[in-house]
């Protein structure tokens, strides 16, 4: 089965066409459409090896488990131009806004928002992650906002385990030339990953835990 492969930016001009195409199996999934295009079009191999892709299936973002229809096209798109490839990471230690503001920063920048979340009102919160599926989903959120908002850059990171009370949980930081998309795009960002990470967070207070209620993520993004 043949799908037509659309390609942006450097993809592009590596491939020196704005698509390709890849001979698959039927029921073959994203996955296997990018290992089938490293291995049928040479000139792509490197950049699909290194570079942090979003994929699109006929204009919705998808992740390398999609399986693909007959018909379907399939999109690569690339860090969006000017701006830092997103930066999203889960971690056991303590996080720092600032060097996140130094990671989103270039010399256009006017402007720089960061957020951080931090534990209140009890002792200490424990958090649990599912953490390889919460870098990927926070790094999805950050290239969703990279192409909707006029940004240079945004990095988000997330602790795991024990913070205590005053410390940040989650940081996010966002680099535009104005403040206004910067606001925006940071907003957007933590309330996504709020809703759709999957991170749990139980409450320790005077000896005891309590797990904190949550909702199901959605399951159309």
């Amino acid at each position: 089965m043949t799908h037509r492969v659309r390609l942006f930016a450097v993809l592009k001009e590596l491939a020196g066409a704005d698509s390709v195409e890849v001979e698959l199996e039927a029921g073959a999934t994203v996955g296997d459409a990018l290992d089938g295009l490293a291995a049928q079009h040479a000139a792509l191999a490197p950049a699909l090896g290194s570079m942090s892709l979003v994929m699109a299936v006929n204009n919705e973002y998808s992740d390398t488990a999609t399986v693909l229809a007959a018909g379907d096209e399939l999109a690569l798109i690339p860090p969006v131009s000017g701006g830092a490839d997103p930066h999203a990471a889960v971690l056991d230690e303590p996080l720092s806004a600032d060097r996140l503001a130094a990671l989103v920063a270039t010399d256009h920048t006017g402007a720089i928002v960061t957020f951080q979340g931090t534990t209140r009102d009890v002792d200490s919160l424990d958090y649990e992650a599912y953490a390889p599926m919460a870098e990927q989903r926070i790094r999805t959120i950050l290239a969703d906002a990279l192409a909707a908002h006029e940004i240079e850059g945004v990095a988000a990171e997330h602790r795991v385990g024990n913070v205590p009370r005053r410390e940040p949980s989650v940081v996010v930081a966002v680099a535009s030339a104005h403040r206004g998309p910067a606001f925006a795009a940071a907003r957007e960002v933590i309330n996504r990953i709020k809703a759709e990470a999957p991170i749990w967070k139980r409450e320790l207070e005077d000896g005891k835990a309590t797990w904190v209620e949550g909702t199901p993520p959605p399951l159309d993004r």
